[in-house]
């Protein structure tokens, strides 16, 4: 018979079950609660880390554009739900590793442009970094996705400083103009309700939203030009 905490319990009891019971997840961060904070904490630092260095650049364009780039900066670290729910749905257990080695989107950093060629010129500036290593690049900007989505997605790994070693740690960085954050946003919250399946016809709706949203967004920066020029 596994006992609590085996390595077989785990993988039994994440393999056997989707998604996880409450109960278990408690039972989890119950026995390997210090590991597990400690981890998280290191993506906190992570996420602190990417923050500064967007800061850092919008101050700094700001002086050449005569405007801040970046609207906004939203960072998030996922819950335990949704980091035991993807691991069991990737067939794998639930422990600190796994989750370290094989999930690149536990901390995410979502940085919100006034224009789309401010993504692209933050996201060349941030990459040029001599401490930032791209491990994934995915451009839904140049090739949305099938429901309209449109956004500029980096995983990215950056070292943080502990008082005793440096540390590389994996986050997210999401790029999205003002538009594209206020579809996506309210997308989800349409399309993701409970025991509702979305029809087509409102799936292509939706994707029309997105479409005419990137419309905008080339507009705006149009005429942003135009009123450059007179500067």
């Amino acid at each position: 018979m596994d006992t609590f905490g085996s390595k077989e319990y785990w993988e039994r009891l994440f393999f056997s079950k989707l998604p996880l019971p409450k109960k278990e997840i408690k039972d989890w961060i119950k026995a390997y609660a210090t590991p597990y904070k400690e981890l998280m904490a290191y993506y906190r630092c992570a996420m602190m880390e990417v923050e500064t260095k967007f800061r850092v650049l919008n101050e700094e364009l700001s002086l050449e554009y005569d405007r801040n780039p970046i609207e906004t900066i939203k960072t998030r670290l996922k819950s335990i739900d949704s980091i035991a729910d993807k691991l069991s749905r990737q067939n794998m257990a639930m422990t600190v590793d796994n989750i370290e080695n094989n999930m690149h989107d536990v901390a995410g950093v979502r940085v919100i442009c006034g224009f789309p060629s401010d993504i692209y010129t933050l996201s060349e500036a941030f990459l040029n970094q001599d401490d930032i290593t791209l491990i994934e690049r995915k451009d839904y900007m140049a090739n949305p996705k099938p429901n309209g989505y449109r956004s500029l997605h980096l995983i990215v790994e950056i070292p943080i400083f502990l008082h005793d070693k440096k540390k590389p740690m994996k986050v997210e960085v999401q790029f999205r103009t003002i538009s594209m954050d206020w579809w996506a946003s309210l997308e989800h919250k349409i399309r993701y309700k409970k025991d509702v399946k979305v029809p087509k016809d409102i799936a292509d709706e939706l994707r029309e939203c997105a479409e005419e949203a990137a419309i905008l967004d080339n507009r705006m920066e149009q005429i942003q030009k135009k009123i450059g020029k007179y500067r």
